[in-house]
């Protein structure tokens, strides 16, 4: 019987059972009238709740992947900074498993960036592929970020192994990509499939991390916090500062 056991031998027992043993313990104890019982049964039954609710939302993100579950290897791609004024662009490509479910994924901006390192280290560990690729700031200039962002994408599937057989694009298709590669343009992408989402978790994080590193070198323009978006101290330190060796100059034009 529960009431035989202690409040804390009972706290410790959910704190030390995995999410799916939740059922089993909540209908041991739901009838223990104490309480502090009360108190853990419900704030355990909320977790449960959340979690079931995500395993929801995540297979619902899952309808492409099934859609198109004939394709052995199923690839999202998306891209992440082509809006800053400072630094790369990078697009991030990856194949996950068709044989498990990574809880959690979802549009990149959406999520903390304790969570995107949290995903970013199961994506990583998980998933059949994962590439990323940086296109400097100086191409930028050069060919302008719309391009620039489709020869990220490009090499980023390019590297790939094994070669996906289909493509999940975050709203764009990719020219000059590899024709026997079936392309899927898909509006918000990044929240309606869990390989998108993934491939914008790993762009995102990497980013952010190559950006922070540039704020060692360039600790006036703030890229620690803005990632080189255009927020207003950033734009006030241009004015202030001049460019800096990693500014796209083609996206300054009326602030230098």
């Amino acid at each position: 019987m529960s009431e035989g056991k202690k409040i804390n031998e009972i706290k410790a027992m959910f704190e030390a059972a995995a999410i799916e043993e939740y059922i089993s313990l909540l209908e041991e104890f739901s009838k223990d009238e104490r309480s502090g019982v009360k108190s853990i049964v419900n704030r355990y039954k909320k977790k449960l709740e959340a979690y079931q609710a995500e395993v929801q939302r995540t297979e619902v993100m899952k309808a492409y992947e099934n859609k198109y579950s004939q394709y052995q290897f199923i690839c999202g791609i998306d891209e992440v900074g082509r809006g800053p004024l400072a630094g790369p662009v990078c697009a991030g490509a990856v194949i996950l498993p068709k044989d498990e479910t990574i809880l959690y994924l979802n549009d990149s901006k959406k999520l903390t960036a304790k969570k995107r390192e949290e995903l970013y280290d199961i994506i990583k560990e998980r998933a059949v592929a994962v590439q990323t690729t940086f296109i400097s700031h100086e191409v930028i200039d050069k060919i302008n970020i719309l391009q620039a962002t489709y020869e990220a994408m490009r090499t980023a599937v390019k590297k790939l192994s094994p070669t996906p057989d289909i493509l999940l694009n975050d709203a764009v298709t990719i020219p000059e990509m590899d024709s026997t590669i079936v392309q899927v343009p898909i509006i918000h992408g990044d929240a309606k499939s869990v390989s998108i989402a993934a491939a914008s978790i790993v762009a995102k994080v990497e980013r952010d991390r190559l950006m922070q590193e540039y704020d060692t070198l360039y600790p006036e323009y703030g890229f620690a916090s803005n990632k080189g978006y255009g927020s207003k101290e950033h734009i006030e330190a241009i004015k202030k500062h001049g460019a800096c060796p990693i500014h796209r100059l083609s996206f300054l034009k009326g602030l230098i």
